[in-house]
């Protein structure tokens, strides 16, 4: 069993994910449950814990 709370993800995915558009770095909003990609202005949802990494689940963002 894991001591990590139920809704987070394992810091070790979060280092080796990448956005599968453009093959950047990802920021992870703990709050949101969401990987943000800001070079495709994208944000991934997590659920349960597990990244949603396809660009058709993923929501449009403003990029900053």
């Amino acid at each position: 069993m894991s001591d990590r709370p139920a809704n987070s993800v394992d810091p070790k995915l979060l280092e080796i994910l990448v956005c599968p558009l453009t093959k950047g770095r990802l920021e992870y909003d703990a709050e949101k449950q969401e990987l943000i990609s800001r070079a495709a202005g994208l944000a991934y949802p997590i659920r349960d814990g597990i990244p949603i990494m396809l660009a058709d689940e993923a929501r449009e963002i403003n990029r900053e």
